[in-house]
């Protein structure tokens, strides 16, 4: 098993870049199975997740070449419907939660598809409902098969139809989307999620020819085309990456940039973590954060002690609150972090304690942080990232301790970011992969 071995407790400084975006990227190589003609995709990451799901589009038949190191151009012409019920396709769908989202396109364009029980992190249940509903509002009948675990669907033809979603799912949204730009008929989704990633896809698409409005809304209007054309698209950097950089900062005493943000596109984590007494100033397209040897939490107006929750877009990204969760632990100041999503993303708090951390864990979601002000500083330990978010919070926390740290199991870490520990050494950590 490979780790990471770090020594921390020392400041970092530097210049770093985000990544393209992991969760856009699932959606938008997903989208290129809906037409024969060649799609060009950069700022493509070069992260486990999405190597895989590149590679199950080879083995479903896609013509894919790689421009550059972010760059590739793919071509889904002759489609192997058979791959379905491999092996091979079980095996390789199964442990990645995205191939869900060829759903979608592969019904759209050939009337049907099968998919194995997808993969993906431990952090709790996460339901399809809301993709198969939406699946069949539009016409669709699926089975599944206890004994093979496969989902398979027919949709020989769907038709428009309005589609209120049980929840404001992401991949939901983004699935149904892509099965109902080449249905027959106009569907209206209701409740849809409004992420910046899914107004990426759905502006994408439109270049394609999709006939889509509302976008940015909870309530997306699809008018279904006959078929689509091939486009270029180029992924936003990777919104995790940069409030996981923020936090890094913070923790560490830091003085970082962060470049080409979106600034834009962040919503509200930027104002999020500025709660947290975190300075940070816009430079043109960057977010400049300087060193800071204390910040303080701040309160509600009545002076009650702040919550930080998570929430459907605009609200506040669940994937950041294990970053605000540790980079509260050094803060000035006690905070709420309640985590509604998922039950199970906040049992990592258990290493942060034996760091020295102060954390009471309420309950599976909720987690009070008393801040140390950083004149206790965290220990070193050993420890295992359970998840992707945790990984990099441990990893934080492990880059603001005193001491050795070791972390296991970093292949969690490397599914959803690139080249970690070779940008984080050019900002001067102290990091070897074991």
């Amino acid at each position: 098993m490979n780790a990471f071995e770090i020594r921390g407790g020392k400041p970092l400084k530097g210049e770093i870049i985000p990544q393209g975006a992991k969760n856009e990227a699932l959606q938008i190589l997903s989208a290129v199975l809906l037409t024969k003609e060649k799609i060009t995709v950069s700022n493509i990451p070069d992260i486990k997740d999405v190597n895989k799901l590149i590679e199950l589009l080879q083995d479903l038949g896609v013509d894919v070449k790689r421009i550059s190191k972010d760059t590739y151009e793919f071509q889904a012409a002759n489609i192997n419907l058979d791959f379905f019920h491999s092996q091979t396709f079980k095996q390789k769908g199964g442990s990645l939660r995205g191939s869900i989202m060829i759903v979608g396109p592969l019904l759209a364009r050939y009337g049907r598809a099968a998919i194995p029980k997808p993969g993906g992190d431990k952090i709790g249940r996460r339901r399809l409902d809301t993709h198969f509903l939406g699946f069949e509002k539009l016409g669709a009948k699926f089975i599944y098969n206890a004994e093979t675990g496969f989902f398979n669907i027919d949709a020989t033809q769907l038709k428009g139809t309005f589609i209120l979603l049980d929840e404001a799912s992401v991949t939901g949204t983004a699935n149904i989307v892509m099965a109902a730009v080449l249905a027959q008929g106009t569907t209206s989704i209701y409740n849809a999620a409004c992420e910046p990633y899914l107004q990426q896809l759905c502006k994408m698409l439109n270049r394609m020819g999709a006939k889509i409005t509302g976008i940015g809304s909870n309530l997306l209007t699809i008018e279904g085309v006959s078929e689509l054309s091939g486009t270029e698209h180029r992924l936003l950097p990777d919104m995790i990456e940069i409030g996981s950089f923020i936090g890094l900062a913070a923790m560490t005493a830091s003085e970082i940039t962060i470049k080409n943000v979106c600034y834009n596109e962040l919503g509200i984590i930027p104002d999020t973590f500025k709660r947290l007494g975190i300075q940070m100033e816009l430079r043109g397209d960057d977010i400049y954060i300087p060193a800071q040897k204390s910040y303080e939490i701040d309160t509600f107006i009545d002076g009650s002690i702040l919550t930080v929750s998570d929430a459907p877009w605009p609200g506040f990204t669940p994937d950041l609150l294990s970053i605000v969760l540790v980079v509260a632990t050094q803060a000035k100041g006690s905070v709420l972090i309640h985590q509604k999503m998922f039950e199970s993303r906040l049992f990592f708090v258990d290493k942060l304690i034996d760091m020295g951390a102060q954390i009471i864990l309420c309950d599976p979601h909720r987690a009070t942080v008393i801040g140390l002000d950083k004149k206790y500083q965290l220990k070193g330990i050993e420890m295992t990232s359970p998840d992707i978010r945790a990984g990099v919070s441990l990893l934080i926390a492990a880059l603001s301790a005193s001491g050795r740290s070791t972390i296991y199991n970093i292949e969690q870490i490397e599914r959803g970011y690139q080249d970690i520990d070779t940008r984080l050494k050019a900002l001067g950590a102290d990091i070897r992969r074991l």
